[in-house]
């Protein structure tokens, strides 16, 4: 596939245009233009410049981009539009030219005689294992416009509630960064010039003045070597939580904190329900979908239960077991899951744990959203009550006394 860089002239406007376009050939794109109605002016293509390496650089495919991909081409192979004809489609619905390549090969080789879930997998680091599987149980069982619909709505319900989160957290991310720079610039410009009358009195301080003041000339005198220093101490923790040491110490603390701890594992069974119901309805086998679960929860502890689980079951056991002893799953959990094994309906089950668990971590979050602005002020007077009281009342004593 080649990416053309196009000028033309919109046949019924008039106005000119310019764009990029995906085509197997030159013909092929001058064609699919033609299409357009637009009178064709210059067609150069563009695909190993500098210019089409950076406009991909800048525009990776995003989450959002693969949810409206997924929903486009559910509804038309719903339609029963042939799957080829689909992804040509889709290649001009999109405006992102990195999705717009990616489709365009995927497009090509299903056409070649490649399964369409082959193609998909020889992007391993855009289509995840649980995308893949989802197409080609589809392919498999000839179902592919039902599997192709659960995972648009699975994919769409995932990303609004990561989209969410997301919007809870911005709010006092911003305003504790904003805190912290502020905090910075009173320390290394203005804290000094208010401590500097108290330690030319000798007068006795109190502790908290004397800690200010020192950490202030800390700042004053070193803040190139204690920015380094934090850098150096993120990069550090960085790496090492992306061990498995790390990451599971991090993941267990999550569980573990006072107010987000239950968000977190509302969020984690759901995603484990909501793949695993998807998975098996798309008439992936049980050990399969829990393989695929496993990495697709995203927590460690998790993980471990969906691999202790997987084991067990190898062992003839039932899939409830494991959960049942673990202090990370709420009892609900396994005796639903007890329920639907022996109903046959554990699908059904699942669905109904993530529906349960979808309203619970919601209305967490609009309560967590609601208790963020009264923490954060609570935050900023304590902040600000240290401040006056390590700096502005010794000045005021020291006033009192003539």
């Amino acid at each position: 596939m080649s990416i053309f860089q196009y000028q033309a002239t919109n046949n019924r406007s008039g106005r000119p245009k310019r764009g990029v376009i995906i085509g197997m050939s030159e013909n092929d794109a001058l064609s699919r233009l033609r299409k357009q109605e637009l009178t064709v002016a210059s067609l150069v293509d563009v695909s190993g410049t500098a210019e089409n390496k950076f406009r991909r650089f800048i525009s990776p495919v995003k989450k959002k981009d693969l949810v409206i991909f997924a929903r486009q081409f559910s509804v038309m192979i719903a339609a029963n539009v042939p799957v080829v004809e689909s992804l040509v489609i889709l290649i001009d619905q999109t405006n992102n030219i990195s999705l717009k390549d990616l489709v365009a090969n995927i497009a090509f080789e299903v056409d070649g005689g490649s399964f369409l879930s082959d193609a998909f997998a020889k992007r391993p680091d855009i289509f995840s294992d649980f995308f893949i599987n989802i197409i080609r149980s589809g392919e498999t069982s000839g179902k592919l416009d039902e599997v192709l619909n659960y995972l648009a709505d699975e994919m769409e319900k995932s990303y609004d509630m990561s989209s969410k989160i997301k919007g809870a957290m911005i709010y006092p991310i911003f305003i504790m960064s904003a805190l912290f720079c502020v905090g910075i610039v009173l320390m290394v410009y203005v804290i000094p010039n208010l401590t500097a009358i108290l330690t030319e009195t000798g007068a006795q301080l109190p502790l908290s003045t004397r800690v200010i003041i020192g950490i202030s000339a800390i700042l004053k005198k070193y803040l190139v070597l204690v920015a380094a220093g934090l850098i150096a101490i993120i990069l550090a923790g960085r790496f090492y939580f992306r061990t498995y040491t790390g990451k599971r110490q991090i993941d267990v603390f999550k569980l573990r904190m006072p107010i987000f701890g239950p968000l977190f594992k509302y969020i984690y069974l759901m995603r484990f329900s909501r793949s695993l119901s998807t998975l098996l309805k798309g008439g992936v086998t049980i050990t399969r979908s829990l393989e695929i679960v496993a990495d697709v929860v995203g927590n460690e502890i998790y993980k471990e239960l969906t691999l202790d689980t997987l084991e067990s079951i190898n062992d003839g056991n039932p899939l409830s077991t494991v959960f049942e002893n673990s202090k990370y799953v709420p009892r609900m959990v396994p005796q639903m899951m007890a329920v639907g094994e022996k109903t046959g309906k554990i699908d059904v089950v699942l669905d109904q744990i993530t529906s349960f668990y979808s309203r619970e971590s919601s209305n967490m979050l609009d309560n967590l959203s609601k208790l963020m602005e009264p923490l954060i002020m609570v935050i900023m007077g304590v902040g600000v009550g240290v401040m006056v009281a390590a700096v502005l009342l010794p000045m005021y004593n020291l006033a009192s006394q003539f």
